[in-house]
């Protein structure tokens, strides 16, 4: 298995294409943060039912 870059492959990179990889990559992050808060916040809703508090939520 090869670990080092050829010369030739640095070359060819398209710089487009490495900007547009940084994005998709910064968006995956993005959307992680997002569902890693709600996965928070569902748990401590969770644990606060368990434990026999109210939650946040407005009664309907």
């Amino acid at each position: 298995m090869q670990t080092q870059a050829k010369q030739t492959d640095t070359e060819c990179r398209d710089s487009a294409l490495d900007e547009e990889l940084a994005d998709v990559l910064t968006a995956i992050s993005v959307v992680s943060k997002r569902l890693a808060r709600k996965l928070s916040t569902l748990s401590r809703q969770d644990k606060q039912e368990m434990e026999g508090g109210k939650t946040d939520e407005q009664d309907e």
